[in-house]
């Protein structure tokens, strides 16, 4: 296994996100948020866009795992194999990519997409919605499954919380293969239940690095 996906296991990652039109949408705030949260124990950083995977890789010692989102429906989250090789220029060390079997928008199949990034040398990081998904993932050779997309691709009810149950089965039917668990968790309790449930790393983006989710959340609690 990579030293450098090795280094995840048992740990936390943070992801730092922002989009057109939010406050902190910012280059240099999505570095300085990856920094708080490097000191903070993160031992990788996930980021989306290229100019804010170069400003992060300049602040962090710590693995970037960088994607690309474009479009708002189907496959945008690093969507074509340009995408992807984009996101390692700017400095992504390992890249994530869509793993369902939508259509992407080059025609290549993500089994295709995911063996041109090997034979770049890449490390490629799977954001799966199921079973189905972590299966196609796990035969095309990525090195890290995610449930990233775990009811919001179609093929699973969202959950309220963190889609336990798909990682269970990605675990148990890919022991060989990191699974990372991402998607709505929002606290300690619900991160220590996906490292309980086999995860070998936990991503954790909105309920640190989203402060504009987070007061909603205080101010429902509050005025309720």
């Amino acid at each position: 296994m990579h030293p450098m996906i090795e280094s995840l296991r048992g740990r936390l990652v943070v992801s730092c996100q922002a989009y057109v039109g939010e406050p902190l949408r910012h280059p240099e705030t999505m570095a300085q948020m990856a920094l708080a949260a490097e000191r903070g124990g993160a031992a990788a950083i996930r980021c989306q866009g290229l100019a804010d995977i170069s400003a992060i890789k300049g602040q962090v010692e710590v693995p970037v795992i960088g994607l690309w989102k474009e479009g708002h429906e189907g496959v945008f989250i690093t969507p074509t194999l340009r995408h992807a090789r984009a996101c390692i220029s700017a400095g992504a060390d390992i890249v994530a990519l869509d793993a369902t079997s939508r259509p992407r928008p080059d025609g290549l199949s993500f089994a295709e997409t995911v063996a041109a990034l090997l034979d770049d040398g890449a490390l490629v990081m799977a954001d799966c919605g199921s079973i189905d998904d972590a299966r196609a993932a796990a035969k095309a050779g990525c090195h890290i499954l995610g449930t990233t997309l775990a009811g919001y691709s179609g093929d699973r009810p969202k959950t309220d919380g963190p889609d336990i149950e798909l990682l269970a089965q990605m675990v148990a039917e890919f022991p060989e293969i990191p699974v990372v668990c991402e998607g709505r968790i929002h606290t300690p309790e619900q991160a220590r239940a996906v490292m309980e449930a086999g995860a070998w790393a936990a991503v954790v983006g909105t309920a640190i690095t989203h402060p504009t989710t987070i007061t909603t959340w205080f101010r429902e609690a509050v005025e309720n």
